[in-house]
Parts: structure tokens; C-alpha cells; sequence
């Protein structure tokens, strides 16, 4: 694993910072991104299908929400934006994108209720009324298994799992894995190769 990955702790990458501009719900948002982040030109195709095709939360969401694997807050920055009396935590292994995230945040005037945070400075009892993610398929499937072992049973008992899966990367068998690993997975949709799954106790 090198620092050219956006899995990477420390990106190797000069930033070469820049924006990415993209619509959600009928609101534009403009967010700086730069290299060494996943999706660092544009709001990624399988973000794109989740943030349309999954159930944003309203103004009336409370509790904590997760974006697992954040970027550069593409999905933090929406789900803060909507949800107005939530927290939104941010959790990534890249530096350079929970650095941007915060950035974004503050420049949408969302730091207040937004949370960045390296995987392990979550409080270990917190519990989330939902968890989004697109999740980092090419980190192999052992660790994608792990790391979704690691953060799934943290939901709520009445919580939701929103995630997104290329069908060509696996969509399909992740899917069964996640029923037998005993959870409730429903394909919310399908659209332009991506699977977008809610995944329920």
C-alpha cells in the first residue's frame, strides 16, 4: 500500500488542491478536493447514485449519523446540509480528506454539527441512527469485510445502512455476504452499474 492510495494514512501526492461542484437535492455545493483523496476531480459516480437513490434523512433526523470512508465530504456535507439537529461524523483513514472535509464543513457553515475523525477516535459507545458509505472496494475483500464488521453493529437497533457497490466490484456478493452475516439487505436501487443497498438488523 503506497501513499498514492486514498486509503492511504498520508497521502504521498503533492494536494494540487481544487474544486468539484455537483447538485443534490435541487442544492449545489462547491467543495475543494485535491490529489491523494478518493475521487479528487469530480463527485464520484457511485456517490452520485447513493445521494439520489438513497433516503436523505429530513430536518427532523436527530441523533448521530456516520459517512464512512468520507473523502473530501461529498456525503458529510449533504447529510449535515439536510439533516439540521444531527451530528454528522466523518471518519476516514486519509488525512488529507478529513482535513478537507472539516474545510468543506466550515465553508458551508456546518462545523457545529460535524464531526471528523480518524476511525479510531470514534467513542467507542456511540451508536448511529444511520451509517452511508461507498465503501472502499479496492482494498481487498478481507478488509472491506473487517472494516464492515467493525462499524455495521454499530447501528441502532432501528437504525439504517446506506451503501453503494459497483455490481462489476461485487455489488451482488457483498449483498449475500451481508445476509449471511445475518443483516437485512434490501437493493434499494440500481442504476448505471451501481447497487445501492439498505442494510437493516
Amino acid at each position: 500500500m503506497t501513499g498514492d492510495h486514498y486509503f492511504a494514512a498520508q497521502p504521498n501526492a503533492p494536494a494540487q488542491t481544487r474544486e468539484v461542484q455537483f447538485t443534490v437535492a435541487g442544492r449545489d455545493y462547491t467543495l475543494a478536493s485535491a490529489a491523494g483523496v478518493f475521487s479528487a476531480t469530480r463527485l464520484d459516480p457511485g456517490t452520485a447514485v447513493l445521494l439520489r437513490k438513497a433516503d436523505l434523512p429530513d430536518a427532523a433526523a436527530a441523533g448521530d449519523l456516520l459517512d464512512l470512508g468520507c473523502g473530501f465530504g461529498p456525503i458529510t456535507c449533504v447529510l449535515a446540509t439536510v439533516a439540521v439537529t444531527a451530528t454528522t461524523w466523518a471518519v476516514d483513514v486519509n488525512e488529507r480528506a478529513r482535513l478537507l472535509t472539516a474545510e468543506n464543513a466550515a465553508r458551508l457553515g456546518l462545523s457545529d454539527r460535524v464531526r471528523v475523525s480518524a476511525p479510531e477516535e470514534v467513542p467507542a459507545d456511540l451508536r448511529f441512527a444511520q451509517i452511508w458509505s461507498n465503501p472502499p472496494i479496492r482494498i481487498g475483500k478481507d478488509e472491506l469485510h473487517q472494516m464492515l464488521l467493525r462499524w455495521l453493529p454499530r447501528l441502532a437497533p432501528d437504525g439504517v445502512a446506506w451503501l453503494v457497490v459497483a455490481r462489476h466490484l461485487g455489488g451482488d456478493s457483498l449483498q449475500r455476504w451481508l445476509v449471511e452475516q445475518g443483516w437485512q439487505v434490501a437493493r434499494q436501487a440500481s442504476q448505471k452499474g451501481f447497487r445501492v443497498l439498505r442494510v437493516t438488523r
